[in-house]
């Protein structure tokens, strides 16, 4: 019985430190908001919880401040050197799909995604604070003209934001999954879309 009682207990211990860990390497769902009763509070914490993957170097190497996208988990500058070019494809030779197809090729460790391109430069987050970025992604003078409705779409929807979560190689993919930041995106804008306080 003692035998028993000690492999549930360690079993039990096991299941929560994996739960842990999962927890801290991924993202929290909506549900862990829902006890936040004021719901401007609410939605400036599901955003901050979206910011896990919005700071994550899986987005903010093609929402560069520069003229040059960025890469790896450092942020180094591009390698071979390129150039942001008209619209942030490149400039004429080398544009951005000349390398990036619409797949991984993984043994050239080349990443590829479906209209590989960065972010306009006014849609750039590096160096920019959370409360800095989700002012940034409201504003449709710098999130390409989207309302919010729009935002969620590209969030959840478009094949190169997807891509964060499966980058290929040896690279760390955006935390949590494509699907659980789209939730926290969609109920961040349920609740009002409100942002987390300046630092």
């Amino acid at each position: 019985m003692r035998t028993r009682n000690l492999i549930v207990c360690l079993l039990a211990a096991a299941a929560l430190l994996a739960w842990t860990a999962s927890a801290s390497d991924g993202l929290r769902p909506v549900s862990e908001f829902a006890s936040i009763a004021d719901e401007a509070e609410r939605s400036a914490a599901l955003f901050a919880e979206a910011g896990k993957v919005l700071q994550h170097p899986r987005c903010v190497n093609c929402h560069p401040s520069g003229d040059s996208p960025l890469q790896g988990e450092d942020g180094s500058l591009h390698e071979p050197p390129v150039d942001r070019g008209i619209g942030g494809l490149g400039v004429v030779g080398m544009q951005c799909w000349t390398c990036h197809q619409d797949a991984n090729f993984d043994p050239g460790r080349v990443p590829g995604a479906h209209h590989w391109a960065l972010a306009p430069r006014k849609a750039a987050w590096e160096g920019l604070s959370l409360a800095e970025i989700c002012e940034q992604v409201k504003d449709p003078r710098r999130n390409g003209a989207r309302d919010l409705d729009e935002i969620a779409e590209h969030m959840t929807e478009d094949a190169l934001v997807a891509w964060g979560w499966e980058p290929g190689a040896d690279r760390e993919p955006a935390p949590g999954t494509h699907e659980a930041f789209g939730e926290l995106i969609r109920a961040w804008i349920d609740t009002g879309a409100a942002c987390p306080p300046a630092d």
